[in-house]
C-alpha cells in the first residue's frame, strides 16, 4: 500500500472538500448580510476596533503573491491578532474564485483588495448556522493537528 492509498488521506480530502463547500455557502450568507469587510487595511481596522464580532478571517494569496515579503508581514500580523482573540483563520488557496464569489461582474471598478476578508457576526442568532459551525469544526481540528491556519481550496463551478 503505498501513502496515496491509506484511508485517512482519503478522508481528509474529503473533510477539506466538505469545508471548501461550507466556505462558499458563509461566504455567500455573509455577502447577502453585508457583514463582510475586504482588504487588508480595511480588515486591520475592523480588527482593532471591534474583534469580538470577527468570526472567521480568511487570507488569500496567490503562487505569485505568496513571494511579496510586504503581504506576508500583513499576514503574520494579521493571524498573530486573530489567534490573540481566538479568531478562526483560513487561508485560501485560490484567490480567483474567491474574487468570483464576492465581487459584481463589473471590470469598470479597480481591483478590490481580497487579500484579507473578514466575516463578521451582525446578529449571534442567525449565525446558528450549520455551515459555520462545519468551518468552526474544521478549523479547531486543523489546530489539533498543529496547523494553525489551514489551506482550504474552494470548489470550481
Amino acid at each position: 500500500m503505498t501513502l496515496e492509498g491509506l484511508p485517512g488521506e482519503h478522508r481528509a480530502a474529503g473533510r477539506m472538500e466538505q469545508a471548501g463547500d461550507a466556505l462558499e455557502e458563509v461566504l455567500s450568507k455573509a455577502l447577502s448580510q453585508r457583514s463582510l469587510t475586504l482588504g487588508v487595511y480595511e480588515a486591520a481596522k475592523l480588527l482593532n476596533v471591534d474583534p469580538d464580532n470577527v468570526v472567521l478571517c480568511l487570507l488569500a494569496a496567490d503562487e505569485e503573491e505568496a513571494e511579496d515579503a510586504a503581504l506576508q508581514i500583513h499576514f503574520t500580523l494579521i493571524q498573530a491578532f486573530c489567534c490573540e482573540n481566538d479568531i478562526n483563520i483560513l487561508r485560501v488557496s485560490n484567490p480567483a474564485r474567491l474574487a468570483q464569489l464576492l465581487l459584481p461582474h463589473t471590470a469598470t471598478e479597480p481591483p478590490t483588495d481580497l487579500h484579507c476578508v473578514l466575516v463578521t457576526n451582525p446578529h449571534a442568532s442567525q449565525w446558528k448556522d450549520p455551515a459555520l459551525s462545519q468551518l468552526m469544526c474544521f478549523c479547531r481540528e486543523r489546530r489539533y493537528a498543529d496547523q494553525w491556519v489551514p489551506v482550504i481550496n474552494l470548489p470550481e463551478r
